[in-house]
């Protein structure tokens, strides 16, 4: 009976794994089942953190209007509810680049929105 070579896929998924664990620490990044694992768990990680994102950046944009907005003596719930109130369709996340890159345009926003 002829011999037979086996595990080519098996040795090729195998190393895709610990190829995908490098710079992991430990016997994470060399052993196949702890590798196995650590990925499992880092997409896992990786799934939240992608909405978790968005939470910080929006946390951020209010962060950044409440100062822009604090300078110009109104507090940011004020400034939201008075948004709203004159229909102004600007999000948070353009206010926020205006708050911080171009303040005299918010200026002139709030100035609009206070008549």
């Amino acid at each position: 009976m002829p011999r037979v070579k086996r595990g080519k896929i098996a040795l090729k998924r195998r190393h895709k794994i610990l190829g995908q664990t490098k710079g992991f620490r430990w016997q994470r990044k060399s052993k196949e089942r702890a590798a196995k694992e650590a990925l499992l768990h880092a997409g896992v990680h990786a799934f939240h953190d992608r909405r978790k994102k968005k939470r910080n950046f929006r946390a951020l944009w209010n962060i950044k209007i409440n100062a822009a907005s604090r300078e110009n003596g109104l507090s940011y719930s004020k400034l939201i509810f008075q948004l709203k109130k004159a229909g102004v369709g600007l999000n948070r996340k353009m206010l926020a680049e205006l708050a911080e890159k171009h303040p005299e345009v918010f200026k002139k926003i709030l100035q609009e929105i206070s008549k």
